[in-house]
Protein backbone atom coordinates (compact mmCIF):
# COMPACT_ATOMS: atom_id res chain seq x y z
CA UNK A 1 0.00 0.00 0.00
CA UNK A 2 2.71 2.26 0.57
CA UNK A 3 4.21 2.13 -2.53
CA UNK A 4 1.05 3.30 -4.06
CA UNK A 5 0.84 6.04 -2.21
CA UNK A 6 4.62 6.93 -3.21
CA UNK A 7 3.70 6.67 -6.96
CA UNK A 8 0.52 8.73 -6.71
CA UNK A 9 2.44 11.06 -4.92
CA UNK A 10 5.61 10.91 -7.85
CA UNK A 11 3.30 11.77 -10.21
CA UNK A 12 1.02 14.34 -8.49
CA UNK A 13 4.92 15.65 -7.97
CA UNK A 14 5.97 15.44 -11.59
CA UNK A 15 2.38 16.67 -12.73
CA UNK A 16 2.44 19.89 -10.43
CA UNK A 17 6.01 20.82 -12.16
CA UNK A 18 5.05 20.39 -15.57
CA UNK A 19 2.14 22.90 -14.69
CA UNK A 20 4.82 24.88 -13.13
CA UNK A 21 7.12 24.88 -16.37
CA UNK A 22 4.12 26.20 -18.02
CA UNK A 23 3.36 29.19 -16.32
CA UNK A 24 6.63 30.37 -16.85
CA UNK A 25 5.75 30.22 -20.32
CA UNK A 26 7.91 32.21 -23.14
CA UNK A 27 6.07 36.25 -23.10
CA UNK A 28 7.38 39.34 -25.10
CA UNK A 29 7.82 42.52 -23.63
CA UNK A 30 8.66 46.35 -25.13
CA UNK A 31 11.79 48.30 -23.44
CA UNK A 32 14.96 49.68 -23.66
CA UNK A 33 18.21 47.35 -23.66
CA UNK A 34 20.59 48.90 -20.85
CA UNK A 35 22.49 48.04 -17.70
CA UNK A 36 22.17 47.51 -14.17
CA UNK A 37 24.37 50.81 -13.44
CA UNK A 38 22.88 53.73 -15.72
CA UNK A 39 19.69 52.18 -16.35
CA UNK A 40 17.38 54.83 -18.10
CA UNK A 41 20.00 57.94 -17.22
CA UNK A 42 23.27 57.70 -18.96
CA UNK A 43 25.73 60.57 -17.66
CA UNK A 44 29.28 61.51 -18.62
CA UNK A 45 31.87 59.60 -16.20
CA UNK A 46 30.41 56.12 -16.44
CA UNK A 47 33.64 54.03 -16.65
CA UNK A 48 35.57 56.83 -16.69
CA UNK A 49 34.40 58.20 -20.79
CA UNK A 50 31.84 60.93 -22.05
CA UNK A 51 28.38 58.84 -21.99
CA UNK A 52 28.21 59.46 -25.78
CA UNK A 53 24.99 57.53 -27.23
CA UNK A 54 22.75 54.63 -24.41
CA UNK A 55 24.28 52.55 -27.14
CA UNK A 56 27.92 52.89 -26.65
CA UNK A 57 27.25 54.20 -23.04
CA UNK A 58 25.42 50.50 -21.81
CA UNK A 59 28.56 48.43 -23.86
CA UNK A 60 31.13 50.53 -21.91
CA UNK A 61 29.49 49.94 -18.67
CA UNK A 62 28.73 46.13 -19.83
CA UNK A 63 32.41 45.30 -20.59
CA UNK A 64 33.21 47.14 -16.85
CA UNK A 65 31.04 44.31 -15.42
CA UNK A 66 27.57 46.37 -14.79
CA UNK A 67 24.83 43.50 -16.19
CA UNK A 68 22.45 44.00 -19.17
CA UNK A 69 19.14 45.26 -17.95
CA UNK A 70 15.40 45.80 -19.63
CA UNK A 71 13.71 48.64 -19.28
CA UNK A 72 9.69 48.42 -19.59
CA UNK A 73 8.47 51.83 -18.46
CA UNK A 74 9.94 51.98 -14.85
CA UNK A 75 10.33 48.45 -14.29
CA UNK A 76 13.68 47.03 -14.40
CA UNK A 77 14.23 43.25 -15.55
CA UNK A 78 17.33 42.02 -14.70
CA UNK A 79 18.67 39.51 -17.62
CA UNK A 80 19.20 35.87 -16.51
CA UNK A 81 21.45 35.14 -19.82
CA UNK A 82 23.96 37.64 -19.69
CA UNK A 83 26.06 35.73 -22.52
CA UNK A 84 23.27 36.10 -24.91
CA UNK A 85 25.08 37.76 -27.83
CA UNK A 86 22.11 39.87 -28.87
CA UNK A 87 22.19 42.08 -25.23
CA UNK A 88 25.95 43.82 -27.21
CA UNK A 89 24.44 43.91 -30.51
CA UNK A 90 21.10 45.51 -29.62
CA UNK A 91 22.63 47.65 -26.51
CA UNK A 92 20.86 50.70 -25.81
CA UNK A 93 17.77 49.88 -28.37
CA UNK A 94 14.56 49.90 -27.81
CA UNK A 95 13.52 45.96 -28.76
CA UNK A 96 11.01 43.18 -28.64
CA UNK A 97 12.72 40.71 -25.89
CA UNK A 98 10.93 37.55 -26.09
CA UNK A 99 11.98 34.84 -23.43
CA UNK A 100 10.16 33.42 -19.52
CA UNK A 101 10.39 35.69 -16.27
CA UNK A 102 11.63 34.09 -13.36
CA UNK A 103 10.85 36.77 -10.26
CA UNK A 104 12.20 39.70 -11.68
CA UNK A 105 14.82 38.13 -14.52
CA UNK A 106 14.29 36.79 -17.54
CA UNK A 107 15.98 34.24 -19.42
CA UNK A 108 16.25 35.92 -23.05
CA UNK A 109 15.22 33.54 -25.91
CA UNK A 110 14.87 35.73 -28.70
CA UNK A 111 15.76 39.69 -28.73
CA UNK A 112 13.99 41.86 -32.47
CA UNK A 113 14.39 45.72 -33.10
CA UNK A 114 11.21 46.90 -31.87
CA UNK A 115 9.79 48.58 -35.08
Amino acid sequence: MNRHVALVAAVVLAIATATARLAAAEQTWTGQISDSICKAKHESGAEGREAGSPAECTKACAKGGSKYVLLVGDKVYQIANQSNADLEKHAGETVKLTGSLDGDAITVSKIETSK
